[in-house]
């Protein structure tokens, strides 16, 4: 009888508890050539790195709507998606990764720029709000806010009225090379991202 209840409840919520993933990377961006290695697809293009260093080959996923990716990582299965829909619609592609992909938001890991952190530096964090980022907050308004976040700096425009504007452009050659040495930081901290070793990782990130 149990067996049979917890079958119900599976197909109620839609996910099969032992195809779950253990981790999924979400990368934040527009999609479209017109945006391709902007300021605001820092996310999209550190996904891409990782995805061509393990050799993840990313794939349309009419489910959650977004490029999906999957791997066996040290017994761990770890999903690697880049939404459909422009980044302030992000929500929509992550409360499907939710519904159907984790057990648990803090099972997911959004990658994304962020203005409060200048070119070169790149932090994690657990939980908490979006400083402004519409795409995080398009998140959190969906699913909630209990999710990993690792943030690429990408520093703040010269006038604050030309945000939109600026974010959508692409980083200049100085901002570039801050940026490839954010990813080469995070790299450094890649096996304990994957393993979920969240605090360590923080430590190791937070002192480069």
């Amino acid at each position: 009888m149990k067996n049979l209840l917890k079958i119900i409840a599976q197909k109620i919520l839609g996910k099969n508890q032992s195809n779950l993933l253990d981790l999924c990377i979400v990368g934040l961006g527009n999609p479209g050539d017109k945006y391709n290695h902007s300021r605001h697809n820092a996310g999209y293009d550190y996904l891409d790195l990782i995805c061509n260093q393990l050799s993840v080959e990313l794939k349309k996923s009419n489910k959650i709507e977004g490029l999906l990716g999957e791997i066996t990582y040290k017994d761990l299965q770890i999903g690697f998606v880049k939404p459909n829909e422009f980044i302030n619609n992000s929500g929509r592609t992550v409360s499907l990764i939710k519904k159907y992909k984790v057990k648990e938001l803090n099972d997911v890991l959004v990658i994304h720029d962020d203005m409060d952190l200048d070119p070169g530096e790149v932090k994690l964090k657990i939980g908490g709000g979006h400083s402004g980022h519409r795409g995080l907050k398009d998140i959190i308004n969906r699913v909630g806010d209990d999710f990993i976040r690792l943030r690429l700096g990408i520093g703040h425009p010269p006038v604050k009225e030309e945000t939109n504007a600026w974010v959508i452009k692409k980083p200049t050659p100085s901002e570039k090379e801050g940026l490839n040495n954010a990813f080469t930081k995070a790299n450094e901290s890649l096996d304990q991202l994957l393993n979920k070793e969240w605090l360590i990782a923080m430590n190791d990130l937070h002192t480069k």
